[in-house]
């Protein structure tokens, strides 16, 4: 469509940054979800699950789930609430706060990435993380999690990863935030691991460097692309799920893109292209951006039975 090409990932080429940010990525989510391998899957679809063999397909270790987290899996950004909670153990002044809190208020109004603030969130925690440890932050992150995260996450969502984890695949997070964040929300989650903005660390000290730059856009279709090939993965027997017109170029590198809360650019693609959607937000929210009410709500009251029963219909 000549209305809507300027959303086509091939006008968003990868930078030899972007290789960059995504193979450290790939790298970094790779040895993390070795740690987390035996960790048995939480419970919830593993019925529903077997009674829908067309997708996810049981048993097939050639393909994998991959979530962006921000308002796909977490209402909000993970960055935000990460700042949140440094905030409350002194790592930054009330200033540095208000300058938080500004971006979150931003967020959760316009409901969609912005580059240019994400970018600046990503500035911020780079400078207060600069000279801490790598294991003192991955500590902390756990606590923040069940302070601001968990509460946060979209029930039908969770559904979704559960169901690719029932049927033996491995779901792994895609996000911008910091890979040891992201990792910590997998774990919890009892997903298999995560690919996340790689912040450069020396001897466990965090440098205040990025290596490449942050997992945005391009990066993110580069480190999934990286990892299938490291995992032996097929991305045509993929899946991926996302809100933001921003991971174009990585819903469009598998064979089963999924559009989740989606912003109306995104929405707009996908239904040109026949891909599946599903809202999870408030009646009021979704109007927004011309969703029924009852698509939002429904689905998150139906839980797994609704996150099966998206995998057996095309919008």
């Amino acid at each position: 469509m000549i209305g809507f090409g300027w959303l086509t990932p091939h006008r968003r080429p990868a930078t030899a940054r972007s290789v960059l940010a995504g193979e450290a990525s790939a790298e970094a989510a790779r040895k993390t979800s070795l740690e987390m391998e035996e960790q048995a899957p939480l419970t919830g679809a593993a019925d529903a699950a077997r009674a829908e063999p067309e997708f996810p397909v049981m048993g097939d270790d050639k393909a994998a789930a991959f979530f962006d987290l921000d308002n796909t899996v977490m209402q909000g950004a993970a960055i935000f609430h990460f700042g949140r909670g440094l905030y409350k153990r002194k790592f930054f002044q009330r200033r540095e706060l208000t300058r938080f809190a500004w971006q979150q208020a931003w967020f959760r109004l316009a409901g969609v990435e912005d580059p240019e603030h994400m970018q600046d969130a990503r500035d911020s925690a780079l400078s207060i993380v600069k000279g801490h440890r790598v294991a003192e932050l991955m500590s902390i992150g756990e606590e923040i999690y069940d302070e601001y995260m968990a509460e946060r996450i979209w029930p039908g969502t969770r559904a979704l990863a559960q169901a690719h984890l029932d049927a033996g695949q491995k779901v792994w997070l895609v996000t911008a935030a910091p890979v040891e964040i992201a990792t910590v929300i997998a774990r919890r989650l009892g997903l298999t691991g995560a690919l996340g903005t790689v912040a450069e660390s020396i001897g466990g000290v965090y440098t205040g460097k990025l290596v490449g730059e942050p997992l945005h856009g391009p990066a993110k279709a580069e480190a999934v692309r990286a990892l299938a090939s490291a995992e032996g993965l097929e991305l045509g027997r993929c899946a991926a799920y996302s809100d933001s017109h921003n991971d174009i170029p990585m819903l469009s590198l598998v064979g089963h893109p999924y559009a989740i809360n989606p912003d109306a650019k995104l929405r707009t693609y996908a239904r040109e292209r026949e891909w599946r959607l599903r809202d999870y937000r408030t009646g009021r929210k979704a109007a927004k951006v011309g969703i029924p009410a009852a698509a939002g709500v429904g689905a998150v009251a139906g839980g797994t039975a609704a996150a099966i029963a998206l995998h057996r219909r095309r919008r």
